[in-house]
């Protein structure tokens, strides 16, 4: 089997460049490039350079533009909302028609991408559905857990949700390689558990729905602490050091071992 660095750091005699796309807080944005500046502080140069931040949103509400001033960066931003609202689109990703525009919407950030030689696009909270390659993704559930014919479990954008529902008694998050799907990549990083903590059984809890969303959201907070600020930063350092390789079937490897369920720290 033949297995290949999904960036491979001698070959490229530079650090890895990296794209940071957000819509929102852009939290773990932040955490990635404190990570970066940690990383040169202490080793004289990082293994990666986050190169540009870009944001599907233009109304003020996605924080890239504070923090690329913040941090020194080139900030772009166009608005998807916008984009389907001239074209009278439907925001329908899957449909064919929606499938198509949204090819056309990121034919501009691929410009881009490929002006700034960009080798890795860090999604940090993007919520678009995107068509370009070499994205990695953060997601808030332990896609390794599937159902009896095979499909993930905690997919979509309740997967905490239906985490808890589902009676599990830990959440995790996750740093998984995109593909076509929606969240069905190879999975690369799981995070350390996150205890689910009820105030009452959940089939009690479940009757009251907005009793039941806020402790979702009060564990999708928790979660984000301890998984997502952790694993999405160290998933990148570890792919800009050549750390993560995948072979022709798309299976993962850390330092050229097998890690079929995602690398554990």
């Amino acid at each position: 089997m033949h297995i290949i660095p999904i960036f491979d750091p001698e070959k490229a005699g530079r650090p890895m460049r990296v794209a940071a796309f957000m819509s929102g807080s852009g939290t773990n944005i932040v955490k990635l490039i404190e990570l970066e500046k940690r990383l040169q502080a202490d080793e004289g140069i990082s293994p990666f350079k986050v190169t540009f931040i870009f944001s599907d949103r233009s109304d003020g509400v996605c924080a890239g533009e504070k923090i690329a001033l913040d941090n020194s960066l080139p900030y772009f931003s166009y608005d998807i909302r916008a984009f389907h609202r001239l074209r009278s689109i439907k925001r329908t990703v899957r449909a064919v028609d929606g499938l198509a525009a949204r090819k056309e919407y990121d034919s501009i950030a691929k410009k881009l991408v490929d002006a700034f030689e960009i080798d890795v696009i860090a999604l940090g909270g993007y919520m678009s559905y995107i068509t370009l390659n070499r994205c990695l993704n953060v997601h808030p559930a332990d896609l390794s857990i599937c159902l009896p014919d095979g499909r993930r479990k905690f997919v979509g954008d309740y997967a905490v949700r239906d985490a808890i529902s589902a009676g599990e008694t830990t959440l995790s998050a996750c740093t998984l390689w995109t593909d076509e799907g929606v969240d069905t990549g190879p999975i690369l990083m799981v995070s350390n558990p996150l205890p689910v903590e009820l105030p009452e059984p959940l089939e009690v809890l479940a009757g009251d729905n907005r009793r039941f969303l806020k402790v979702v959201d009060e564990h999708q907070a928790r979660l984000k602490e301890v998984g997502d600020w952790k694993i999405f930063p160290r998933s990148i350092e570890m792919i800009a050091r050549g750390r993560f390789s995948l072979d022709e079937k798309k299976c993962v490897y850390v330092d050229g071992q097998p890690v079929p369920d995602g690398y554990r720290e």
